[in-house]
């Protein structure tokens, strides 16, 4: 088959050989916990690593491989492991990157549960992290220590949609021999692709963009042969938060719209941002789409289009952001992102309510913030629904 070029072909087609499954143009699901062999030494060999072939779901599943072989691909990879959760492969990596009295360098702002993971084994296994803002390389080299072993970035920030210059971060990590991780969530690998911009892992809650319909929990992982091999023979292995063979079949299916979906997420949240800017309760947009965004000329650089999620803080506090979201009739209050129905959440006291209210402050989320995952319905009945909030509060 001719080697496929085109990100729209590759998310339906690469990874999979209709001609190895009995001509089945559906990825089979293979719905087995463990498999048998040939012979007696044939499962010798494969424990020895010196044959392939599946052993142990746990170790390695056909439906999941696709998967693997898929978002490494669409990222631009040499391997994927697939993974149970989205924090599931994010301390996966990050286990497998630290040990005791080693030093961690975060983007400023932070998923809610990430910052609780670092907590966690800061407070038991002596891994120390600092949380920047990134902005230059100055900084950067200001706040690497000896100790520094992994510069850990999401960009954009949730939910601050903060960017972190990918191409800049690069360059001074490999002057320190510092291994770069993206958390890609926010764009899915059809916004923006780290990987080719020189960082070495990239990680995905693929729940999100990648899944897109709101019915699994899936954690996706991309980066050098090597490093995915290592990760799966340990920190995967022997935690054990490996993904199901059904969640990875799901997966696989709702990926196939990847592309289209992402079109209409973006095209959609552009109209709601500018209507969101010209409303007189909206104090301010955070979007990278608007003119006004700090860092357009780095979202031009690295990003296809400025996403799906929209930030916005009204004119009020805490009160004031709940009764706007209890107003709502067709949006939905829920903390997730990139499904086909739109979502709000108030990250103060939900996604972010882990972090310490002056640890939000720092991170730029305050109580009046709102993060707003713009769905694929007409945006239109988006922004009615938006506007109808706002006018009654």
């Amino acid at each position: 088959m001719k080697k496929i070029s085109r990100f729209e072909t590759k998310v339906i087609h690469d990874g999979y050989d209709s001609e190895q499954h009995y001509g089945s143009l559906s990825t089979p699901l293979y719905q087995s916990s463990t498999f048998t062999f040939p012979s007696a030494e044939s499962g010798e060999k494969r424990f020895a690593g010196e044959e392939e072939g599946y052993v142990y779901s746990r170790l390695g599943n056909p439906t999941t491989s696709i998967l693997q072989e898929r978002i490494a691909s669409l990222e631009g990879g040499e391997a994927g492991l697939a993974f149970s959760s989205g924090m599931a492969a994010v301390s996966a990596v990050l286990f497998s990157l630290v040990k005791s009295n080693d030093h961690i360098l975060c983007s400023e702002g932070i998923y809610g549960c990430t910052f609780g993971l670092l907590q966690l084994i800061k407070e038991r296994f002596n891994v120390d992290h600092d949380l920047i803002s990134m902005e230059t390389e100055e900084q950067l080299l200001q706040h690497i220590r000896p100790e520094t072993k992994v510069i850990y970035v999401e960009s954009p920030i949730n939910p601050t949609m903060k960017l972190v210059n990918l191409e800049m971060v690069v360059h001074v990590a490999k002057k320190r021999n510092i291994t770069v991780v993206v958390d890609n969530t926010f764009c899915s690998p059809y916004l923006q692709k780290p990987l080719e911009i020189g960082c070495d892992v990239v990680v995905h809650s693929a729940t999100k963009y990648l899944s897109g319909h709101g019915d699994i929990i899936a954690g996706l992982v991309a980066g050098r042969k090597e490093y995915i091999q290592e990760v799966a023979m340990t920190t995967q292995k022997d935690i054990g938060g490996v993904l199901s063979p059904f969640d990875a079949w799901l997966l696989l299916r709702g990926m196939k719209t990847l592309a289209v979906r992402m079109d209409r997420h973006c095209e959609n949240a552009m109209k709601v941002a500018l209507q969101l800017k010209s409303h007189p309760k909206v104090k301010k947009v955070i979007y990278p789409g608007v003119e006004d965004f700090v860092q357009k000329e780095i979202a031009m650089k690295q990003m296809r289009m400025p996403g799906g999620m929209i930030s916005f803080e009204i004119d009020g506090g805490k009160m004031a952001a709940q009764k706007i979201m209890n107003q709502l009739n067709m949006i939905k209050i829920a903390v997730s992102l990139g499904d086909a129905e739109t979502l709000i959440q108030h990250p103060a006291t939900m996604t972010h309510s882990v972090v310490p209210p002056e640890v939000r402050a720092k991170m730029g989320i305050s109580d009046q913030l709102l993060r707003l995952s713009v769905g694929l319905e007409a945006w239109e009945d988006i922004w009615e629904d938006l506007e109808q909030a706002l006018n009654n509060c």
